[in-house]
């Protein structure tokens, strides 16, 4: 709207209050389209159809919008190398299933680095829950892991002995048990302490032993380091991996979920009632053998999302979405309990399921799909798929850490249903109350992340979600989001070198002088 020019500012006062209201009227204008264009932008990506109630399922199988940002764990500052002698050695014993263990050995090599120790190739605990002792040599490619942290940390397989006075002689490692989320302080400190007096200390159980949130950029660098490029699976993982993902993409597009279903989890969160009586008392058992004794009443905990969504949850979901019949779904998950009775809505919503045993029925697979093994598989498999879907993404490692790998791969799109919100809607449905479900399931999902770079809020892990700290932008003007040189690889080596190269040199004085 076109200003009045100011040699009519002297005009009637009538005139005066035309030319105001005309100027307010102009402003509210501009601010309606304003909002509209916010409202445009926030649906992001294209991933919207022209309706706000509608989702462009085409979009959904492509990666999310990156927003100029890229994966990099590299340091983008001084990194020295890990110096000659360290202060003694580090073992750890990671506890729980494949993806807790994981978490674990990234704060293992943090740890090690923050005490300048000597990492011993992490134990994988061989827990009751999944009757497994493949150990780190049998599920990740060791001589990879090492190579990758040269830059980083010393890593040994085992604790050398040492010769003294004479004597061959092992070190005993003093046991140590960190408190959860234990800060940085303490490894410096009480660990430390501990460590220079017995040679080696053994910090057992390590699962969550270290702070997550930590004000160090290239610390949690170095995490990404570790999950992301050093844990390599041992290459007869990958190649079964590769070839389920090759057979199911070979006829078009496919997603995974982590249907989490299964015994442990319901007893966890506490919801009884779907089941039977017998099924209940199951149920109840493992709760009390498993975990801390608690109130839980289900209708409270289904009202606040609380509850693991049922298979025929997750189908009604992606239908309401758009996604059809002929979509093709690989489901990652154990022993589902009530087995076919909550699998067959299901799958007669969405009939091409599988799962690892079903393309690819290879002995060595069926003999261990419930271990450490099948659960690698399904991990890998769930990366490389064109969408992924968590079922119950709160206490679970799992999906959690497939969450933030998924991020660093490339931003690939991810389904995560807000239980909490979705609730009410099944409430209703389940009570009769049909009308505009799927419209306000799609409301739902709508106000959800598909994927692509966000703030990392509390509760949410860094496992889950690792940017901004280990991603960067190329052209930005924020020097601490900048992208490192393309030579940072040549200078660690070169860094490396000349470590090795005064070592070398220390030896041979020591040497001569005897």
């Amino acid at each position: 709207m076109r200003r009045p020019a100011h040699h009519r500012l002297h005009a009637k006062q009538g005139g005066i209050k035309g030319m105001v209201g005309k100027f307010a009227i102009g402003v509210v204008v501009l601010l309606i389209c304003t909002l509209s264009l916010l409202f445009s932008a926030s649906l992001g990506g294209g991933r919207r159809s022209n309706s706000p109630s509608q989702i462009n399922v085409d979009k959904l199988w492509e990666s999310a919008d990156s927003g100029g940002w890229k994966p990099s764990s590299a340091p983008r500052s001084d990194w020295p190398p890990p110096p000659k002698e360290s202060n003694g050695y580090l073992r750890v014993r990671c506890n729980g299933g494949l993806n807790q263990q994981r978490s674990a050995i990234c704060n293992a090599v943090l740890a090690a680095r923050i005490m300048n120790a000597t990492l011993v190739l992490p134990e994988l605990d061989a827990n009751s829950f999944w009757h497994d002792d493949s150990g780190f040599q049998g599920i990740y490619d060791v001589e990879h892991f090492i190579q990758t942290l040269r830059y980083d940390i010393r890593i040994v397989e085992s604790i050398p002995e040492i010769r003294k006075n004479g004597k061959t002689k092992k070190i005993k490692a003093y046991q140590m048990r960190p408190n959860r989320d234990a800060p940085i302080s303490w490894y410096t400190t009480d660990a430390l302490k501990k460590m220079k007096e017995h040679g080696a200390i053994y910090l057992t159980p390590f699962s969550h032993r270290l702070a997550e949130e930590i004000d160090n950029p290239e610390f949690q660098r170095l995490r990404c380091r570790v999950n992301y490029h050093a844990l390599k699976f041992k290459p007869i993982i990958v190649k079964i991996s590769e070839s389920i993902v090759d057979k199911l993409r070979n006829q078009g597009h496919f997603m995974s979920i982590h249907l989490r279903f299964e015994m442990d989890m319901l007893a966890f969160a506490g919801c009884f009632d779907i089941f039977t009586p017998e099924e209940q008392s199951i149920l109840k058992k493992y709760r009390k053998e498993n975990f801390a004794e608690k109130r839980l009443i289900y209708k409270e905990r289904r009202a606040i999302g609380k509850c693991p969504l049922t298979p025929e949850e997750v189908g009604l979901i992606l239908r309401a979405m758009g996604f059809d019949n002929s979509t093709r779904i690989y489901i990652a998950a154990g022993e589902l309990f009530g087995g076919e009775r909550f699998m067959k809505p299901f799958r007669a919503l969405f009939p091409h399921l599988e799962n690892h045993s079903s393309v690819d029925p290879s002995e060595e697979l069926a003999s261990n799909t419930q271990g450490l093994l099948g659960s690698a598989v399904d991990y890998m498999v769930c990366l490389l798929s064109d969408i992924f879907m968590p079922t119950y993404d709160g206490p679970s490692n799992f999906a959690n850490n497939l969450l933030g790998h998924r991020l660093y791969y490339g931003f690939r799109t991810t389904l995560r249903p807000d239980r909490k919100g979705l609730s009410p809607i099944f409430i209703d449905r389940e009570n009769g109350r049909t009308a505009g479900f799927e419209e306000a399931v799609r409301r739902v999902m709508l106000k959800t992340n598909f994927g692509g770079p966000h703030k990392r809020v509390s509760p949410e892990s860094f496992y889950t979600n690792s940017w901004p700290e280990c991603f960067c932008q190329m052209n930005t003007k924020n020097a601490a989001d900048k992208c490192p040189p393309d030579n940072v690889i040549e200078t660690l080596n070169s860094q490396l070198e000349s470590e090795a190269e005064s070592l070398t040199q220390t030896n041979l004085t020591s040497v001569a002088e005897r």
